[in-house]
């Protein structure tokens, strides 16, 4: 009999062994499947219960500037010593001390005890969190999204107040005209009707704010111009369609994009507003508000920085080719600006002033080749490219401006089928 039990259990051992393995496995997934989802109902419940009594409990914002944070804490009602704590806690992950007024901050407080601080510096949080009684303190960064985006108009009044009113941001329109500062001059040149597009990339967080724009290309067409003037923006530069680059030798204009009128022209025979007498005038007056900053329109050498008679105070720059310009009527002087000194295309060389002979605030600018005095706005020369796309990049960029030109066609061409506003009348 037991020689038949074994024989039989031999036969047969594989199989009993494996169905007692895979009631075994059975039995384990069950009980654990079971015990995960009660688990998970109970995590689900006390989030619910966190969530809710976080809904109840008060919290407070505020900026540096409203009320310093060491005074929202002590208001607050905590105790002292738990205040010094938290101090202490947040200066572990920022410095306190370098806080800004405009920085904004959570407070939450509860029965005495602290909850959750919140500081909100640019797009950076820093926390501190009342953990099982203990202070936890950190840093989280905000998640930006990068999205490309185009915009196109016809000017009405002015550009800025056009490429504003179309959404773009005002460094954005900056950054658009400085990339034709070259070839478009935005506050003589621009009429009603003149067309723009843009081209844009743009960092943004989750709740849709936006971080920064990075202008790619755009154009400018003129109400009588056959086509439009290009910018393309290729390793650090611009550049029109052909692949010359659009900085030239001259900027258009001593001011950059900032309301300036020009309030006397080139006059060999100009009566002077103050003396009474007819006196040669030998420049170009840009009437501009007080301060303004007026840029050196080419690299180059200052050879005179300081007062000059009539002139006020009055800058000296000699360019390459025996060019020289000069800056009067100014209010001061950029930085760094003195005699020697090395000064690059578009620094800061001064700001709009009344300094000396002078009946309101202006900048007298001024050109001449070797000792000829010449008439800024009419010089045929002054808009020579510098230097044109490298060959061996050139199937590069002209790729890059194919890309660029499918997208400002399409925006131009979205503008066109936008029905104008109808006009209301009361």
């Amino acid at each position: 009999m037991k020689q038949t039990v074994l024989a039989f259990l031999q036969r047969h051992y594989l199989r009993y062994h494996d169905l007692l393995f895979y009631l075994v496995v059975l039995g384990i997934v069950a009980f654990s499947t079971h015990f995960a989802l009660q688990v998970k109902h109970q995590r689900a419940q006390r989030e619910q219960e966190l969530l809710a009594a976080q809904r109840e409990i008060p919290s407070q914002t505020y900026t540096i500037k409203q009320k310093p944070i060491y005074n929202a804490l002590v208001e607050s009602g905590l105790p002292k010593q738990d205040v010094v704590a938290i101090v202490a806690k947040l200066s572990s992950v920022v410095n306190t001390r370098r806080l800004k007024p405009q920085d904004e901050y959570t407070l939450s407080v509860e029965d005495g005890h602290l909850i959750l601080l919140l500081l909100k510096q640019g797009f950076t949080n820093y926390y501190v969190a009342n953990v099982g009684d203990n202070l936890v303190a950190g840093v989280s960064e905000v998640e930006l999204s990068t999205r490309v985006k185009t915009a196109a108009g016809t000017i009405h009044s002015s550009l800025f107040q056009t490429m504003v009113a179309d959404g773009l941001q005002v460094p954005l329109v900056l950054d658009f005209t400085d990339a034709f500062s070259w070839t478009v001059d935005f506050n003589t040149d621009t009429q009603n009707g003149d067309q723009y597009t843009a081209l844009w990339e743009e960092n943004y967080t989750p709740s849709g704010e936006i971080v920064s724009q990075d202008f790619l290309a755009g154009s400018y067409q003129g109400i009588y111009d056959k086509k439009p003037t290009y910018a393309f923006y290729f390793e650090d530069d611009f550049y029109d369609e052909t692949g010359k680059v659009s900085r030239k030798m001259f900027l258009k204009s001593p001011i950059s994009f900032r309301g300036y009128r020009i309030s006397s022209h080139f006059n060999p025979a100009r009566m002077h507003p103050i003396l009474k007498i007819r006196r040669p005038h030998l420049g170009i007056d840009y009437a501009a508000p007080l301060g303004t900053p007026v840029q050196a329109v080419a690299d180059g050498t200052v050879k005179f920085a300081g007062w000059k008679g009539g002139f006020g105070n009055f800058v000296e720059i000699h360019h390459a080719n025996d060019y020289t310009t000069m800056y009067g009527h100014l209010k001061s002087f950029g930085k760094g600006v003195k005699v020697g000194a090395r000064i690059k295309q578009g620094d800061t060389v001064g700001y709009i002033g009344s300094t000396g002979l002078s009946t309101g605030p202006h900048l007298d600018f001024r050109i001449k080749e070797k000792n000829k005095f010449l008439d800024f706005l009419k010089m045929k020369n002054r808009n020579s490219a510098v230097r044109d796309i490298p060959p061996e990049k050139r199937a590069e960029f002209d790729e890059l401006v194919q890309l660029y030109l499918k997208e400002l066609n399409a925006a131009r061409e979205a503008d066109q089928k936008t029905p104008a506003p109808e006009e209301t009348h009361e």
